[in-house]
């Protein structure tokens, strides 16, 4: 099916064409060639005309709907990018005035938080010990932020037996030994050594 927008008018053809000989003069016998499938195109759309004007119309009213369509598809994400970026600005507005009324022992431990990674090397190592297989390196990327958070709630709950028993950080072995035990007992670390069995 001829898309709607490139189908001229034979009599519009014939203008452009008489137009673009008064810009610029062609022998008459190339102005006779032009003019020459011009008639054949009369004589087609005198023998169907309506055929013509129904298929321009349905394909008029099928780009319309696929043009709104199509808008509303591209409408739908912008929006979202818009709402993603107005989130992220405030966050980041949020996070400037939280950082900013930082001690500066706070903004150290913020700082050494923010630098703080493990080497991807070695955890794209361990993975592909484990695995047996090569992977990606958007996987190794994931494996060490999880990593990263996964220590931090160990140091967490480590500081806080520390504090209970009334002692004071550096934190010690014993320490970090009693918060994995703690969360463990919360089933917050997965217990590898044995399954649980659930029925007697």
């Amino acid at each position: 099916m001829a898309d709607p927008a490139r189908m001229i008018k034979p009599e519009v053809k014939a203008e452009r064409s008489a137009s673009a000989n008064e810009e610029h003069p062609k022998s008459e016998a190339t102005v006779a060639a032009t003019a020459k499938p011009t008639d054949v195109n009369k004589e087609s759309s005198s023998q169907d005309p309506d055929k013509e004007e129904g298929t321009a119309e349905t394909a008029a009213g099928e780009d319309d709907d696929e043009g709104s369509a199509a808008k509303r598809m591209k409408m739908e994400p912008e929006k979202k990018k818009e709402r993603r970026q107005k989130v992220d600005e405030d966050e980041i507005q949020k996070m400037q005035v939280l950082v900013s009324s930082f001690s500066e022992e706070q903004l150290n431990r913020y700082e050494m938080y923010r630098r703080s990674a493990f080497p991807k090397a070695a955890i794209k190592r361990l993975i592909q010990s484990i695995t047996g297989s090569s992977v990606s390196q958007n996987v190794v990327i994931a494996m060490s932020g999880i990593s990263k958070v996964f220590a931090g709630e160990i140091v967490e709950e480590a500081l806080d037996v520390c504090e209970k028993w009334g002692e004071t950080p550096p934190l010690q072995p014993k320490h970090m030994r009693e918060a994995v035990r703690r969360l463990k007992s919360k089933d917050q670390i997965p217990n590898t050594k044995y399954k649980q069995i659930l029925f007697h």
